[in-house]
């Protein structure tokens, strides 16, 4: 005979999908409160009170053979309530889920759950996985098998969900970071709580990481494996039995021997699962060789979302600013020029846009001269400027008599290479004064000019950027060009940095300061 090939998922794409959807949920919803059949009026009536669109009984009866058809319901015939030889042959069925639309019904609930899942960042989850770990830790010798169940379930449930969660999570966070299907009003509106949610969470993480891992440590192996061997023999007692083994031992003792095969191999499997989920565990907080743990990882992930967020934000501001790309400035010039009504429309936007018009200090004639016109004065204020036919045609303007003397700039050129080298010597100065290669306390700085002021805000800015401190509470970083590292401890006190504009007060610290340009100026220490 053939087997009968099942669609469960052909539904879903069929015209009454929606029908065939309510009578799935009716069919799932009944099989939870474990009633297995249901006759056509049954399900009628329920789809009367579900809230949706009303169903006649034909209109019922016909999507019940369609999905009976598809294999997603398994129709027997409806003896029950037959009285008469007509009653016995007229067509009547009770309906049950069938294996292949169960299973088709679960990963549709699957499928809607995951994308329906916000997702979030489970620090409870990471205390609860503590606690019970040291529950674990701290059980006698010969612990109750159900106690060691309870808490092994407990911790690879909270396992799970801090995982698939935190997966979530993160990668709705990837998606609202590539501003892909994100409200930007509403994002800007709770930056601020997502930011500190972030921040919670990583040091909430560091904490427990730390202690979770270090019990982890601590369990022996030969411990381990004897609480998840109880875990798995508990669960080996309620596994239903093999038919060929119950077959094999029919009569006489062989079927007590059957069953504790029956029992030893369901254990064996449940073990080897307990193990799986163990190693699962390990992996998380421990991680394996050349291998970084999942928390390392997502606590990596977690910090770099931060400046990532940042990144966005700014972002998002530059949009609300009115800031746009060059190609959209092009495309909308384009639609200008094209709705302009008149060709004099057209030149004077062409004006306004480029500013791409005759230079007048080239062009202008014996009557107008440049020293009358000053070049900031407006195209529609200054004298007309007539241009020859010649420079029309050809492109070039030839001018009767001498040429018109190029204007002699050395003296500002002069000017302007002893401001620059004024403005060097002073830089200089002030490296010279701030770069000794000498720890100093910024209490002990004294005095500093505009120059030496400026530099110290940049050195201490680009210090204090390069954050958080090392083990040893030092910040150690390098000037953006290269040429000063920057060594900044705290100290106790207060400073206060005397300029010729007035005191900066804060936190005392001791900074140093080396030249690696030209270390033969400093002292290293």
């Amino acid at each position: 005979m053939a087997q009968l090939i099942t669609r469960p998922f052909a539904h879903l794409d069929a015209p009454l999908s929606e029908t065939y959807r309510r009578i799935m949920r009716v069919f799932v919803d009944n099989k939870r409160r474990f009633v297995v059949h249901l006759r056509p009026e049954d399900v009628a009536e329920v789809l009367r009170r579900d809230g949706g669109p009303a169903l006649g009984q034909e209109a019922v009866d016909k999507a019940l053979e369609s999905l009976a058809d598809w294999g997603n319901l398994r129709a027997d015939p409806d003896t029950s309530r037959v009285t008469t030889v007509e009653d016995f042959y007229r067509a009547r069925y009770l309906y049950q889920l069938s294996r292949e639309g169960e299973a088709a019904e679960r990963a549709l609930e699957v499928y809607e759950r995951e994308i329906g899942r916000r997702g979030e960042l489970q620090a409870v989850a990471l205390e609860d996985i503590r606690v019970r770990l040291r529950a674990l830790r701290d059980l006698p010798g010969h612990p109750d098998p159900a106690v060691v169940h309870n808490l092994l379930l407990e911790l690879m449930s909270r396992l799970d969900s801090l995982a698939a969660n935190a997966s979530a999570f993160m990668s709705g966070l990837q998606r609202t970071i590539d501003l892909q299907d994100v409200d930007e009003e509403a994002f800007l509106a709770y930056k601020d709580r997502l930011i500190a949610y972030l921040e919670r969470f990583v040091s909430e993480l560091v904490v427990k990481h730390h202690d979770i891992a270090t019990t982890l440590r601590a369990l022996p192996p030969q411990r381990v494996a004897a609480l998840l061997a109880l875990a798995a023999e508990r669960e080996a007692v309620d596994a239903l039995p093999d038919a060929v083994a119950v077959q094999a031992g029919v009569g006489g003792s062989g079927g007590d021997d059957a069953s504790a095969a029956a029992v030893s191999a369901a254990a064996a499997e449940k073990l080897a699962l307990w193990e799986s989920r163990w190693s699962g565990l390990w992996s998380w907080f421990v991680g394996g060789r050349g291998h970084p743990c999942q928390a390392d990882l997502l606590r990596t992930r977690a910090r770099k979302a931060i400046p990532d967020l940042l990144a966005t934000i700014s972002v998002l501001q530059e949009r609300r600013a009115g800031r746009s790309d060059r190609s959209a400035d092009f495309r909308a010039l384009a639609r200008w020029f094209a709705q302009a009504p008149t060709d004099e429309d057209a030149h004077r936007l062409w004006r306004a846009a480029f500013g791409l018009s005759t230079s007048r200090h080239l062009t202008a004639e014996p009557g107008v001269s440049p020293t009358e016109v000053p070049a900031a004065a407006s195209w529609l204020d200054a004298p007309r400027v007539e241009v020859s036919a010649r420079l029309r045609a050809s492109g070039r303007y030839a001018r009767r008599g001498a040429p018109r003397q190029v204007r002699d700039r050395a003296a500002e050129r002069e000017m302007l290479a002893r401001e620059m080298a004024a403005e060097r010597e002073q830089a200089e100065a002030a490296r010279r004064r701030l770069a000794t290669g000498r720890p100093t306390r910024l209490s002990d700085l004294g005095k500093l000019d505009r120059q030496e002021f400026g530099l110290f805000l940049r050195l201490l800015g680009d210090a204090l950027a390069a954050g958080p401190p090392g083990p040893d509470g030092v910040i150690r970083t390098r000037t953006s060009d290269g040429a000063l590292a920057v060594t900044l401890e705290p100290v106790d006190g207060l400073a206060e940095v005397v300029t010729e504009d007035g005191v900066l007060r804060g936190p005392d610290h001791e900074i140093t300061v080396v030249d690696l340009i030209s270390p033969d100026r400093a002292v290293v220490p």
